[in-house]
């Protein structure tokens, strides 16, 4: 792990990457001790104030600090995402290395299945999913991670295919070992390296989609502090008081941004091509 952390930390956009990836983690971890305010609290007497040096990034609407806000915002969405992330990868990774290891007709309508899947408004059907289960993190939770493990299955079960056709998989099945066993100590152990990378690529994604939907309203509900949410309330006054768009924006942005970077660094350190998602 230390040698990957040097390899990515050697090219500049690996450690940019990484750096703003762990500076939104600590931000979020540390949010109680950096935050000068309650995030939640109103105050009318400091309502739509610019920037200065009391709120460093100014006030809402509602007088409340956008700062402490920006460093609460991002608690919520990381947790959610990273959470639906993890079950993505897991179940999706799993299914792509079962089906791409089995093949057959079992692999051949599975992937039928998965073909329907992916030609569907996924957004319109998580709307649909969230408005009837309800906004919270037990709804978006597993429905990200559903959606997106539908993608990590297609991305793995490609690359299975290609290691299965390897001797060393050949020789495990003519040595009459059963299925669990060489998907276990065959498949997994080299398919790890591709499952990390798009366990991180689809973070980033879920990342945007979360906050897509508290802008929506389907995500974060007042007054919970999250940037997506801080975006659909100030939106209206990007004329007179930008600061309450273009802060949450900025943060949300160059978080998605580090984590791609840092996904991409971790797949040319790996050996793998994110545009195929196979090792090179």
């Amino acid at each position: 792990m230390l040698k990957l952390l040097a390899t990515i930390a050697s090219k500049p956009s690996g450690a940019l990457g990484l750096g703003l990836t762990l500076f939104h983690l600590a931000l979020a971890l540390l949010a109680p001790w950096i935050a000068p305010f309650d995030p939640t609290a109103q105050n009318a007497d400091t309502i739509l104030l610019a920037p200065n040096a009391s709120h460093l990034m100014g006030t809402d609407t509602l007088g409340r600090d956008v700062f402490s806000r920006v460093v609460y915002g991002g608690r919520l969405a990381i947790a959610v995402t990273f959470t639906a992330a993890v079950i993505a990868t897991l179940w999706g990774g799993f299914a792509g290395i079962f089906f791409g290891t089995v093949g057959g007709r079992v692999d051949e309508y599975a992937m039928r299945v998965v073909d329907a899947f992916l030609s569907m408004p996924w957004l319109l059907f998580l709307l649909l999913i969230i408005s009837i289960g309800g906004a919270g993190p037990l709804t978006i939770i597993p429905t990200l991670g559903f959606f997106y493990g539908v993608a990590v299955l297609r991305v793995v079960r490609g690359a299975a295919m290609q290691l299965a056709a390897r001797d060393f998989v050949t020789a495990a099945k003519a040595r009459g070992e059963a299925l669990w066993p060489i998907l276990s100590r065959e498949m997994f152990p080299n398919l790890s390296d591709i499952l990390l990378v798009e366990g991180a690529m689809r973070w980033s994604w879920m990342l945007l989609a979360f906050s897509s939907l508290s802008f929506l309203g389907f995500g974060a509900t007042p007054p919970t502090p999250d940037w997506g949410l801080m975006v659909a309330q100030e939106r209206g006054l990007l004329s007179t008081a930008p600061w309450g768009v273009f802060w949450p924006c900025l943060t949300l942005s160059s978080l998605i941004i580090g984590i791609n970077l840092l996904a991409d660094a971790v797949g040319k350190a790996l050996g793998l091509d994110r545009a195929t998602a196979v090792a090179v």
